[in-house]
């Protein structure tokens, strides 16, 4: 099947099935699939690039090395997919089902990914830089340590209890999210953005946190044993039970609105 047949299908009502369809490299740039029940469908090396996937269901598809580059994904259900090596920069996946996607080594630089879900998904290698996730969910998603998460919007999102060691965050705007129990021990944060953020009992230690805002931010019982803290900003954050031994806090301004030598 083709461009031409996907096109004839549309406009005869789209009466072919397309679960487990064969459609391996394949030229689908801009084909309109929105609604599209592509599931279990080969899909691998497809140009599928400006494609109208709008609440397609592509769950369990095999979507390795395809170019989805500015492809519309919006609801789409891409749960339990093959995602290595796809490129989805730039893509529209607000709201898009991503449970349990492995999306190893994918591109998904500058994609949007608002209310997205990406439990259990697994981002070993991909490349995520200045990606929206705001109000995404990544509670349980595999292989972030040491990501390059560098101006990532993860603003309102659910965090809680992900590995985040050693990430880069520069820049990276996570206000208002949750980071309950979130491993950052290590990770570079300065410049990142944790403005009434809940960061109860969340490992910070070892962190890059110079200059960062923590106003407001919840950080009760946060681990920040060899923190760098110095410039930050923690006016009205909540200490109570955090460990700070060892943190340099010079010039910090703490949750009184005093300043540290």
């Amino acid at each position: 099947m083709n461009a031409e047949q996907i096109f004839n299908w549309r406009a005869e009502g789209g009466q072919q099935s397309l679960v487990g369809a064969d459609l391996r490299h394949l030229d689908l740039h801009g084909v309109d699939l929105a609604g599209a029940n592509l599931s279990e469908a080969r899909l691998t090396g497809a140009d599928l690039r400006q494609a109208n996937l709008r609440q397609a269901d592509l769950s369990g598809c095999d979507l390795r090395f395809a170019n989805l580059r500015q492809a519309a994904l919006s609801q789409a259900d891409l749960s339990g997919s093959d995602l290595r090596l796809a490129d989805l920069s730039e893509a529209l996946l607000v709201g898009a089902n991503l449970t349990g996607t492995d999306l190893r080594a994918a591109t998904v630089r500058e994609a949007r990914l608002a209310g997205s879900v990406l439990t259990s998904a697994n981002l070993a290698g991909a490349i995520l830089a200045s990606t929206s996730l705001t109000g995404a969910t990544l509670e349980g998603a595999k292989n972030l340590a040491g990501l390059n998460l560098k101006r990532v919007n993860l603003a309102k999102a659910a965090i809680n209890g992900v590995n985040l060691a050693g990430a880069y965050l520069g820049e990276a705007d996570l206000a208002q999210a949750s980071l309950i129990k979130t491993n950052l021990a290590g990770a570079f944060l300065v410049g990142a953005k944790f403005s009434r953020a809940d960061l109860r009992q969340a490992n910070l230690t070892g962190a890059v946190l110079a200059g960062v805002k923590l106003d407001q931010a919840n950080l009760s019982g946060a681990i920040l044993t060899g923190a760098v803290l110095a410039g930050a900003t923690l006016y009205q954050a909540n200490l109570d039970g955090a460990n700070l031994t060892g943190a340099d806090l010079s010039g910090t301004v703490m949750p009184d609105g005093t300043k540290q030598d």
